[in-house]
C-alpha cells in the first residue's frame, strides 16, 4: 500500500548556532541578514529581521544567565522564511503578559521590547519557566504578501546542534505525509558517532525517508535500513501520526527517545536494540494514544531523557519548533549531536 500523495512537509537544515558573547548582537544581525536576503526577502523585511534578532540577542546578554541563538531558513510545504530562536537557561520572565505589552522594554534595551518582536514577524512566540529559561521564537516568511501557513490538526517541526567544535551534525529529522486524514510520518535519526561519517549517515537516511514509498512505519524502516548499508549506520525511529485516529505507531532501532507527552504526563514507546544499515531486528511496531493537546516527541541521547511533561506548563500549545526548542534548551547535554522532532496534535 502507498502512502496518498506523499510529500515532504519538513526537515532539518542548517542551522546557524551563536554562543551568548559580547559579540551576539552583531553576529546575529549579520547571519539573520544574510539568512533574509538569500531568500530574497525584501530590504524592509530584512531591517525587520535584523533589527527583531538584535532585541531578542540584547535580551539574552543582558538579562539571562547564560544562553544561545539559533538561526535558519525552515521550509514546509513549499514556503521557505527565516526563524530566530533564542534559548536561556534562566533567571526566565516572572510577568510574562507583561513583558509581552508593545513598548515594554527592560532598561537599557532598544525599547521596542517583545511584544514589538511579535508585532514585527509574521508568527512569533515565547515561552518562559520562572527559575529555569525562555525561548523566543520570531518567524519572517518568504513572500510576505501571501498569508502565513495555517496548521493543521498536526504540527511538526525539529532542531538539531552538532558537538561542540564539529560543523556538521549527525542527528536529524524529516516529517512527509502519510496516508490517512492530515496524518504525517516523522523520523528521527542519530548517525552513530560525530562529524562527517555521521552527517553522511544522517543525510542518507533522510533521502531514503523521503523516497520510501512504504506507508507502514516498520517498512520505512527497512528502507532506510537499506539505503544506510554503505555507511556506518545509525539509530533511526520512524512514527506514523493518525489525528483523526488519535493514535501514533512507531518502529525503531537503536537509541532514539520516543514518548507522548501530556500536560499530566509521558507514555513511552520503545524501540528495538539494533542499528539501521548494520544490524536490524526484525522491526516492531509500537502503538500509543495522540490525544488533542498531546505531542509525540522523539530526541537522539544528545537530550537526557529525564525531563518530564509536567516541568513545562502551557508548551504543547505553543508551535511545534518552539516546543522543541524549549525542550532542547533544558533536556541538551554537551557531550554529543543533539536532535529532536516533535509532532503537536492540537486543540479542535
Amino acid at each position: 500500500m502507498e502512502p496518498v500523495n506523499s510529500t515532504l512537509v519538513a526537515e532539518a537544515g542548517d542551522v546557524h548556532w551563536l554562543r551568548a558573547d559580547v559579540a551576539l548582537a552583531a553576529a546575529a544581525r549579520r547571519q539573520a541578514g544574510q539568512l533574509a536576503r538569500s531568500l530574497g526577502l525584501p530590504e524592509e523585511q530584512v531591517a525587520r529581521v535584523e533589527l527583531c534578532v538584535t532585541e531578542m540577542a540584547t535580551n539574552v546578554l543582558k538579562y539571562a544567565h547564560d544562553g544561545s541563538m539559533a538561526l535558519r531558513v525552515v521550509r514546509t510545504r513549499g514556503r521557505a522564511a527565516v526563524e530566530c530562536l533564542s534559548l536561556d537557561s534562566g533567571p526566565g520572565i516572572s510577568n510574562l503578559q507583561h513583558a509581552l505589552l508593545d513598548g515594554t522594554s527592560a532598561s537599557g534595551s532598544l525599547g521596542i521590547g517583545m511584544g514589538t518582536i511579535a508585532r514585527m514577524a509574521d508568527t512569533s512566540g515565547v515561552h518562559s519557566l520562572p527559575g529555569r529559561g525562555t525561548v523566543v521564537q520570531a518567524r519572517f516568511w518568504a513572500d510576505s504578501g501571501i498569508p502565513a501557513p495555517v496548521p493543521g490538526p498536526l504540527d511538526a517541526g525539529g532542531l538539531t546542534r552538532p558537538l561542540g567544535g564539529e560543523q556538521t551534525c549527525g542527528d536529524t529529522w524529516a516529517v512527509r505525509t502519510a496516508d490517512g486524514p492530515d496524518a504525517l510520518m516523522l523520523m528521527m535519526c542519530d548517525g552513530l558517532g560525530h562529524g562527517p561519517l555521521a552527517a553522511q549517515a544522517g543525510d542518507r537516511a533522510r533521502n531514503a525517508f523521503r523516497d520510501s514509498r512504504s506507508a507502514a512505519p516498520a517498512a520505512v524502516l527497512q528502507d532506510v535500513h537499506l539505503a544506510l548499508r554503505a555507511t556506518r549506520g545509525a539509530a533511526v525511529a520512524i512514527a506514523l501520526v493518525e489525528p483523526a485516529a488519535q493514535r501514533v505507531q512507531l518502529s525503531g532501532a537503536g537509541n532514539i527517545a520516543a514518548l507522548v507527552a501530556t500536560p499530566n504526563g509521558r507514555t513511552g514507546l520503545p524501540s528495538l536494540p539494533g542499528i539501521a544499515g548494520v544490524q536490524l531486528p526484525r522491526p516492531r511496531t509500537f502503538e500509543a494514544v495522540l490525544p488533542p493537546g498531546a505531542a509525540l516527541v522523539m530526541h537522539s541521547d544528545g537530550l537526557s531523557d529525564r525531563w518530564k511533561p509536567t516541568d513545562f506548563p502551557g508548551l504543547f500549545a505553543h508551535d511545534s519548533s518552539l516546543v522543541a526548542a524549549q525542550i532542547f534548551s533544558q533536556a541538551a547535554v554537551r557531550r554529543d549531536d543533539a536532535g529532536i522532532v516533535v509532532a503537536v496534535h492540537r486543540q479542535p
